[in-house]
């Protein structure tokens, strides 16, 4: 008897805290499962607790690309069911240079946050084989590059290798600590892809902040953020505009990677995901797991 024929999943910045967890929720789903990257295979003690690779990753491709030079990844999509975008930065470098004193604090944040700055040319617009170019003065890769423009072109060559389904890693809101325009750009790029892109099933994930006890900072952190959250919900959600994802439940980051793949599994979910969804979705996974 022939054996099933396995789904193929590319995930655009698989090697990152986020992205090896769904890489490696995909591989025990059956996936056959491609990360893209500038690294290819990731530096395990950044993104896990043991330097080792773990026995997973050995079923997972970790290819080397470049999400702003579309041909040095493109071939990877071929024949792919399904596309994930799972990078962003979540501070500029202007912003880290202030918190690393790289910078003088006033100039560094002052640009940091600018309400404009420039991504690259519209990606709407790109030609066969062009690659994106950022448009500040100094290169800078921006929230408009990394949170908006790089996923709309991923997904332009997505939809030119047929690819049914894409899944977009958001976020549940900004915070009073980032510039707005960490948040805008990241709805920018779901609209877009919601538009431009009608014959594939685009998939917002919105989780809050994600934790994991790989990365201690990030459980102190969860844990604030889980007070914050319980204030809101008795607030009924008013302190939302003024907190952000500070308001918002934390999630770990398993649980995201569990609702992801679950999500594309589940050909009735669309559009956005917010945090209860998330959470259904990863229950729905584990219990699919038990059997």
């Amino acid at each position: 008897m022939a054996s099933a024929v396995k789904r193929k999943l590319v995930v655009c910045g698989g090697n990152g805290f986020l992205g090896t967890r769904i890489c490696k929720a995909a591989c025990q789903r059956g996936w056959d499962v491609t990360s893209i990257s500038r690294s290819g295979e990731p530096s395990w003690s950044s993104v896990t607790a043991s330097q080792t690779a773990p026995a997973w990753s050995s079923q997972v491709s970790w290819q080397k690309g470049d999400i702003l030079s579309p041909s040095s990844y493109n071939s990877q999509l071929s024949n792919a069911d399904a596309v994930v975008h799972s990078m962003g930065i979540l501070l500029e470098a202007d912003y880290k240079g202030v918190l690393q004193g790289k910078e003088s604090p006033l100039r560094g944040l002052q640009r940091a946050f600018s309400s404009t700055k420039q991504g690259t040319q519209n990606p709407l617009d790109q030609k066969e084989g062009e690659d994106l170019t950022p448009q500040e003065h100094d290169g800078q890769l921006t929230y408009e590059i990394k949170n908006r423009d790089s996923a709309v072109s991923l997904a332009q060559e997505a939809n030119k290798k047929d690819v049914k389904d894409f899944v977009y890693i958001s976020a549940a809101a900004g915070a009073p600590v980032l510039p707005q325009r960490y948040i805008t750009t990241k709805r920018e790029a779901e609209s877009t892809l919601a538009s431009q892109f009608p014959r594939m099933r685009s998939i917002f994930i919105r989780p809050g902040m994600l934790y994991d006890s790989s990365r201690s900072i990030t459980m102190a952190m969860a844990g604030m953020t889980a007070m914050g959250a319980m204030a809101n919900s008795m607030a009924g959600g008013r302190l939302t505009p003024l907190m952000g994802a500070g308001g918002t439940k934390p999630l770990k980051a398993d649980v995201v990677a569990e609702a992801t793949i679950e999500a594309l599994e589940d050909g009735k979910v669309s559009g956005v995901v917010e945090v209860p969804e998330i959470e259904l979705l990863a229950n729905t996974a584990w219990r699919k797991g038990m059997l």
